[in-house]
């Protein structure tokens, strides 16, 4: 009976690069907030953005997702599924929003 197992050496691991950025935004996001280093609607706007960047290394670094040939369709997916997240985060907001203002026009 022949072996159907497969050996995973041609997948790429994590280097300690990958390890090392997402330990430092992690401590960064950490910090803004531990140290009040921005307040109100500009500690949303970091923390956003710090967000953000530790979604693409973690696409990046750990989830192989590049623009390589083999990896195209995985990458059209990711923004696809990024772009549909916006549109429903984005229309919440906005039906919020002006339903917050009809009902304060009473």
């Amino acid at each position: 009976m022949a072996s159907t197992h497969t050996s995973h050496s041609d997948v790429p691991h994590v280097s300690v690069k990958g390890y090392f950025v997402g330990f430092v935004l992690t401590v960064a996001s950490f910090w803004s907030v531990k140290s009040g280093a921005f307040t109100g609607e500009n500690a949303i706007i970091a923390l956003a953005v710090l967000a953000a960047v530790q979604v693409v290394v973690h696409v990046v670094f750990f989830l192989h997702v590049n623009t390589s040939k083999g990896q195209r369709w995985h990458a059209t997916s990711f923004a696809y599924t990024i772009l549909m997240s916006l549109i429903l985060i984005v229309g919440t907001v906005w039906v919020m929003h002006n339903v917050h203002m009809l009902m304060m026009a009473r």
